[in-house]
């Protein structure tokens, strides 16, 4: 089997799942597309270009398919994740090319469908769960190096933002259980992963049902200026309790998390104190902010006003001094304004985040926006709306990147800089990339030696010069994330 991951980290994650399904059936896995047998493409369909994407890949593949026809050597090709969700009949129909088609919660059912495409019927699975978390599916993991790791905690969105396919692609909102991602982190950490992100399409809502003492805990509250389309639903073991668990795993491994909703945090003050006390959990939030209007955020059925999402940020800046923000917008949603896109280039320059995720509006089928809201934007007015938010948001998270020049950032090393072989790349704390030459250095955290970083060691780097995607220094010393915590 040949697998390829398109669109978010979800995605990625989905197919170490598929791939640990198939492992157990007997299949091999190739990285070369000419021996395969089967490949199969997780795909994403939040945006219109990822599906394009994927269009165009299905053409490539006809013509191999075609060659192996001839050849009398079957090829199955197989569209898996949320695009196969939204499209099957189009993909079943359209030039007869796609023998599987499998949704993100039809990954079981891989072996079977796959067996069915053999005898040369096309098969599909697209049923969506309002249980199935793969909770005891340990995912093979595939990422860089292994010094990273990202562990599903959930499945599916129950926000039904009026852009978002989301919730009709992945379903309805689901949680692991706690005790099943512990062992997955527990795991992690005996193989040697020194980061590990807690994923989710909402991740602060997380609601473990599946011990019976906790069930009948109550609903958080949201705090002023935040609302919700769904009710709060009680009982369960949360997201702080998660969070406190899995950070107790391994001192020497950094926790991070994403997606999650501004809405769920407010008075999620414990999240935000176990990310201010605990050495290991990163200073870092996403907090997706999507539009700086308040009519446009109405529009798209946010749950909070500008007003309100500044207050949280305040609030999340004083509990954590020093944080790293990072977060999404959409550019020319439906009936936005000039005066509203201002509104966003202004709260970008209030916030100025580290890290930003930017994209122009394309609207999705299904979702409440397609059946209630023009996309009356032009297309070239998204383009240049996007451009402006994007240069705004490069200004600012290079004036926040500058102010870290001087000081000395602990970077978790990645592996070699792809630019340079003599120079290695990491992550601070703040996931900002740090780039630094690959040279002998003192050993801190052990024997005093002269030693050179590898793939998965923190390095002490006194930062020399910023850019608003990178951070560049000279390093200092090999050390444990523990110990240097102690030292700050």
């Amino acid at each position: 089997v040949y697998l390829e991951t398109y669109g978010c980290q979800m995605n990625v994650n989905d197919t170490e799942i598929a791939w640990a399904i198939l492992q157990k059936n007997g299949y091999a896995r190739t990285k070369d597309l000419g021996e395969a047998d089967v490949i199969l493409l997780v795909t994403c369909s939040v945006r219109e270009k990822a599906e394009q994407a994927i269009w165009n890949r299905l053409r490539h593949l006809k013509a191999l398919k075609a060659r192996r026809q001839q050849a009398r050597l079957p090829l199955r090709i197989g569209l898996l994740g949320c695009m196969a969700e939204r499209l099957k009949e189009e993909i079943l129909h359209r030039e007869k090319l796609v023998d599987v088609v499998a949704g993100p919660d039809a990954y079981r059912d891989l072996p079977r469908l796959l067996a069915v495409a053999e005898s040369g019927q096309q098969a599909a699975n697209v049923l969506l769960s309002l249980d199935e978390t793969y909770a005891d599916i340990l995912p093979v993991q595939t990422s860089a190096g292994g010094t990273t790791a990202f562990v599903s905690i959930m499945r599916g969105c129950d926000n039904m933002c009026s852009y978002c396919i989301v919730p009709f692609t992945r379903g309805r909102e689901r949680s692991r259980p706690i005790a099943s991602i512990l062992q997955e982190v527990r795991m992690l950490s005996d193989q040697g992963v020194k980061e590990v992100t807690l994923l989710g399409q909402n991740v602060n809502s997380f609601r473990d049902m599946s011990e019976v003492q906790f069930q009948s805990a109550a609903a958080p509250a949201l705090s002023r200026g935040f609302s919700t389309v769904y009710k709060a639903k009680p009982g369960g073991l949360r997201f702080a309790h998660l969070l406190d668990q899995v950070s107790r795993i391994d001192r020497e491994m950094r926790i991070r998390f994403t997606s999650p909703h501004p809405k769920d945090f407010p008075d999620e003050a414990s999240v935000l104190q176990l990310i201010q006390e605990r050495h290991n959990i990163c200073k870092q939030l996403h907090l997706p902010a999507q539009s700086g209007s308040t009519r446009v955020l109405e529009a798209m059925r946010r749950g909070y006003t500008r007003e309100a999402y500044l207050e949280l940020v305040r609030h999340v800046r004083d509990r954590i001094p020093g944080v790293s923000l990072s977060s999404d917008f959409i550019a020319g949603f439906c009936g936005e304004t000039e005066d509203d896109h201002q509104q966003t280039v202004s709260l970008l320059r209030e916030v100025g985040y580290n890290v930003g995720f930017l994209f122009a509006y394309s609207m999705r089928q299904k979702t409440r926006a397609h059946h209630r809201l023009r996309d009356d934007v032009p297309a070239g007015t998204k383009q240049r709306r996007l451009q402006e938010l994007i240069a705004v948001f490069r200004e600012e998270a290079a004036r926040a990147n500058e102010a870290m020049v001087g000081q000395s950032q602990l970077v978790l090393v990645e592996g070699p800089s792809k630019r340079s072989a003599s120079e290695l790349c990491g992550r601070n704390d703040g996931n900002i990339k740090v780039i630094f030459p690959d040279a002998e250095i003192e050993d801190t955290a052990g024997c005093k030696a002269l030693v050179r970083a590898q793939p998965g060691d923190y390095v002490l780097v006194k930062v020399t010069s910023a850019s608003s995607q990178t951070l560049k220094g000279v390093p200092l010393s090999r050390a444990a994330l523990s110990r240097s915590a102690a030292g700050h």
